[in-house]
């Protein structure tokens, strides 16, 4: 599958809803993990604004590439950002979009606290 690469380097991004567990099944509830890894998946939704445009994107990022300290309103970077094109088909209708993955989700906040 096509991944193509997201330069984040004139972006700002922030946090725009705290990290959750993503789900691979919502019926049994099961955890989505990293094939590679079987790291436990999250969901990070992030502010992200860039050429005079904003959107909200959620990404998803295994555990460990999560800093601790992620709240609302965070400035972070994004690690690794990926943009993969899905499309499937469920009870007769296609369905399509873009699916995020970062290798990492870093506050940024420590660092602008010892700037200053």
């Amino acid at each position: 599958m096509r991944q193509i690469p997201v330069d984040t380097s004139s972006a700002v991004v922030m946090v725009a809803k705290t990290p959750q567990v993503k789900i691979r099944d919502r019926r049994t509830g099961e955890i989505a993990t990293d094939a590679e890894t079987g790291a436990k998946l999250m969901t990070v939704d992030v502010m992200f604004a860039a050429n005079d445009d904003v959107e909200i994107l959620s990404i998803t990022v295994p555990e460990t590439g999560i800093s601790d300290d992620l709240a609302m309103g965070t400035p972070v970077a994004l690690t690794g950002l990926i943009a993969r094109p899905w499309e499937n088909e469920f009870n007769g209708q296609k369905r399509h979009g873009i699916a995020f993955r970062a290798v990492a989700v870093t506050s940024l906040a420590a660092a602008g606290a010892k700037a200053a």
